[in-house]
């Protein structure tokens, strides 16, 4: 209950019971009003100021789940560069080793992202540095998946070719010679069967009876069949692609035609005495981008080290040829 006020009244000598007007009330009490709301802000801000809202604290607690999940992410980028980093090893020093091409350049798997500030949205923030660098990882380790994948797709085009060109080299005999004393004279300086000089052999003489079976030694396109007296006679040319070509001369006949696309071990044509031959046999040469080669090189594929190396010393002991 308030307490009663009171007045001296000079006059009467007497204490005299003080009573507010309207005016005086209303002052007192927005007054109070007043001071209670000032009151009320400093009281509001420092509550706000020590202590978080509910949705601030909802916030505070998503952004702390949001940076460990950027750390997290950061950690498994770093294993990802790291698989990355032995794919591009790999693919620079071993199968680009094996298919003989030259690995990618650095500086075209490590290119940086051109262009504007595209990070500039993301920019202002309390952890923007967290985000952009995060970001900035993502895309370059997106170019590099890029740029590998492409490599890998150039690869398998590589090993598809490779394998087209495995199939075409010679590497074959061109005659089923299981009696290798048949095999006459080889690649170098011979004597010459008729003019008696030494003349460079350009191929090798396989002796065989006639009409024996003679095969491509590689898949190709017969380029060349052609009938004639005088020096390679009746002979096929086989065009195997990549730079390889390989001549079967003196034929008795043929079993191909010109165009026609051959396989290994396709039977084109027979062993004869045409052209300036002195016995049945298979003049056999091998080029490589237009240049003769030793045919020797080419019977990896049926023939075993010991056999071979009794091929080579019976062809270096003839020194005359059949052609």
């Amino acid at each position: 209950m308030p307490k009663t006020k009171y007045k001296f009244n000079h006059e009467t000598l007497s204490f005299d019971r003080i009573r507010l007007g309207i005016r005086q009330t209303f002052l007192r009490l927005f007054g109070y009003f007043v001071a209670s709301l000032f009151l009320a802000g400093i009281y509001g801000f420092i509550f706000a100021f020590v202590f978080d809202s509910p949705q601030e604290k909802a916030l505070k607690r998503e952004i702390e789940q949001l940076t460990l999940q950027y750390e997290l992410m950061n950690r498994e980028m770093d294993n990802v560069e790291k698989v990355l980093g032995h794919l591009q090893e790999t693919d620079d020093n071993l199968y680009r080793t094996i298919f003989e091409t030259e690995p990618l350049p650095s500086s075209y798997r490590e290119g940086g992202i051109g262009g504007v500030n595209r990070y500039a949205e993301l920019e202002g923030f309390t952890n923007s540095q967290l985000v952009i660098e995060t970001s900035e990882r993502l895309d370059k380790i997106r170019k590099k998946i890029y740029v590998q994948s492409q490599s890998f797709d150039e690869l398998i085009a590589y090993a598809s070719e490779k394998e087209e060109m495995l199939a075409s080299i010679p590497a074959i005999q061109p005659i089923s010679n299981k009696d290798l004393k048949r095999t006459a004279s080889g690649f170098g300086y011979r004597i010459h069967p008729i003019y008696k000089i030494s003349k460079f052999h350009s191929g090798m003489d396989f002796t065989a009876p006639t009409r024996t079976e003679v095969y491509a030694t590689g898949n190709g396109v017969i380029s060349t069949v052609k009938s004639a007296r005088r020096e390679l006679g009746n002979h096929i040319i086989v065009d195997h692609g990549f730079g390889y070509q390989t001549v079967y001369a003196h034929l008795d006949g043929f079993n191909v035609r010109e165009g026609q696309k051959v396989k290994r071990g396709d039977v084109i044509g027979f062993v004869g005495s045409t052209g300036l031959s002195t016995a049945p046999h298979l003049h056999y040469e091998v080029l490589v981008n237009g240049k003769h080669v030793d045919p020797a090189l080419y019977y990896f594929n049926d023939l075993t080290p010991d056999e071979y190396e009794r091929m080579l010393e019976i062809s270096s002991k003839s020194g005359q040829t059949f052609d």
